[in-house]
């Protein structure tokens, strides 16, 4: 019989999950719309039936030890999810209690970035690495702190929220209620917000023109550059540059090996990379100089928050596939 974890990434526009083995394969795996119900117990009811039906649709014997979950502002020290901008549901959720509902097994919980990490730790590009950050590019930036192996969750659990550090006095205004914060210009929502503004300022021509703001992705804002489109490509430096400028003041707390940039965002490869590597350099204190690797994920072709909310659960259960965290 196979001992499997199940690893769930609550996001802000898709909730994923994945029944994971101790190797890190995923037997099966689904996802649903996170923002379909209002209802946290609508949401929860659909989310289970889903994970069942995955459960049923194994071939083979399987011994399921428990449950991680990854979400925004997750508390990992109270199995809550507290005042999260970017889900629909307010306030303070016993996310813990009320999948216990469902599932009588061990659970845990994590912010959705710091499980990013543990995935990316455990499987991907930083299993030799002691120092990194993870920044997940989504629908908000998300991300993740591991300082000699271990990640930083601070005294209440919420350490580490890099996309909510002010990049603007009077910015954007976020959905936390401050204005400026780094998600809401880094981000699959930020360059969007980012598109329009340019729009709104230029009459260039440009393919985006004709996409609403509901029905323009991140993708689209790559292929529009891919075809050498100039407001898409001026998009990218302008996040790049922000992104950059805000990492390099991030690495004075830990000085990291490496930052990790995950997420749909980040899949714009060097529409991305360059710049917020150039800018990055270009801002850095000098001790750090040329010391400090951007690195796109390990796990691209993989869900990594999946895969860290089930290397989560391993690790409060001290199963072998966690060993090194």
């Amino acid at each position: 019989m196979k001992t499997v974890t199940i690893g769930v990434d609550i996001g802000g526009t898709s909730t994923k999950y994945g029944l994971v083995d101790m190797e890190g394969n995923i037997l099966a795996e689904g996802a649903i719309p996170t923002q379909e119900h209002a209802d946290i117990h609508l949401f929860l009811k659909d989310l289970n039936a889903n994970i069942q039906h995955a459960i049923r649709s194994v071939t083979i014997p399987i011994d399921i030890k428990g449950l991680g979950v990854g979400a925004p502002n997750g508390n990992y020290y109270k199995g809550t999810i507290e005042d999260a901008p970017n889900l629909r549901w307010p306030g303070i959720i016993p996310i813990v209690d009320l999948f216990r509902q469902f599932f009588d097994m061990p659970i845990a919980l994590t912010n959705d970035a710091n499980a990013a990490a543990i995935g990316e730790m455990v499987y991907g590009g930083a299993r030799d690495l002691k120092d990194f950050i993870v920044i997940t590019l989504g629908t908000g930036l998300g991300s993740g702190i591991v300082v000699n192996g271990h990640l930083i969750y601070g005294h209440d659990g919420f350490a580490g929220e890099i996309g909510h550090t002010r990049v603007s006095r009077n910015g954007r205004m976020c959905g936390c209620g401050r204005k400026g914060c780094l998600e809401t210009y880094v981000s699959a929502t930020g360059i969007k917000r980012t598109v329009f503004e340019l729009l709104a300022k230029s009459n260039a021509a440009s393919e985006l023109r004709e996409i609403s703001y509901e029905n323009l992705t991140a993708k689209m804002i790559t292929d529009a550059a891919d075809n050498g489109d100039p407001l898409a490509l001026e998009a990218f430096e302008f996040t790049g540059k922000i992104l950059g400028f805000a990492l390099a003041d991030s690495v004075a707390y830990t000085s990291p090996k490496a930052i990790f940039l995950f997420g749909g965002l980040a899949l714009a490869g060097d529409y991305i990379f360059k710049p917020t590597r150039k800018h990055f350099e270009k801002n850095l204190f000098s001790v750090y100089k040329n010391k400090i690797s951007i690195l796109p994920s390990g796990l691209t072709k993989k869900s990594a928050a999946v895969l860290g909310a089930s290397a989560l659960i391993c690790n409060e259960l001290n199963l072998s596939t966690v060993s090194t965290y």
